[in-house]
């Protein structure tokens, strides 16, 4: 299977390993990058949005410790707006790359493979409005890696204007979340360090909140991508799509 993707199976193993070990990093120089960024200012702005696209679309860093650190630097909501120009610029990239890498190489493989092609057709065969729909979806719960999910979408010939239209919608529920839950946590940090005062309740409240939404948006959108797509999987049955390739 990985001879027959060629450099598609490249790029899926960089996105699936190199993000966490880049979020690893990124998170322990949270504060001292947030405080460079809002040293530069306005230019601080233009530095995110081009760092979150080159690192993000590159699969180099997680969109979520890069949304972290929108609210930690710019706070809530010109963090959440600068993200998501990022997200959109990043889905672009990672498209730009994964597309032309990935060739026919990856429909080739799916056409074998009855169950999968229903899936396929569901995505890209069924009108725009339902492509924009489950891309929407596919981008909502919070365990969506972006890299993987870029090369996926970009490899079964997404069409780009859905594709980056759905991903900014489904990015931004759990996006919002993540960025005011950093916007609030460092205010409370600044707090404390300024008049020796931190309402732990409340982040702790916050956390909880946050997970909670965002488990729910997961919930949901996995449900919904179930339904989408059990009309096109119901006739085709039997056991094709278990056979190796």
């Amino acid at each position: 299977m990985a001879q027959r993707l060629g450099p598609v199976a490249v790029l899926g193993a960089i996105a699936l390993f190199f993000p966490a070990a880049g979020g690893f990093l990124l998170l322990i120089y949270l504060n001292s990058i947030g405080s460079w960024l809002n040293s530069l200012e306005t230019l601080g702005y233009f530095v995110y949005v081009g760092g979150f696209i080159l690192f993000a679309g590159l699969a180099l860093l997680p969109t979520y410790a890069q949304a972290v650190l929108a609210g930690w630097a710019f706070g809530f909501p010109l963090g959440l707006a600068l993200a998501l120009l990022g997200f959109a610029g990043a889905a672009t990239l990672g498209y730009c790359i994964a597309r032309p890498a990935s060739g026919d190489r990856v429909t080739g493989i799916i056409n074998e493979k009855p169950r999968w092609k229903a899936v396929h057709d569901a995505l890209v065969g069924a009108g725009p409005l339902k492509t924009f729909a489950i891309v929407t979806l596919v981008r909502l719960p919070p365990n969506s890696p972006f890299a993987l999910t870029n090369l996926v979408l970009a490899s079964v010939k997404v069409p780009l204007h859905i594709y980056v239209a759905g991903t900014a919608i489904g990015m931004l529920p759990r996006t919002a979340a993540v960025i005011y839950l950093a916007s609030m946590i460092e205010g409370e940090l600044t707090r404390e360090a300024v008049d020796g005062t931190r309402n732990t309740n409340a982040i702790i409240a916050g956390v909880m909140v946050t997970l909670f939404v965002v488990v729910v948006i997961g919930s949901i959108a996995n449900r919904a991508i179930r339904r989408v797509t059990a009309e096109s999987n119901a006739p085709v049955q039997g056991n094709d799509d278990n056979r190796s390739v």
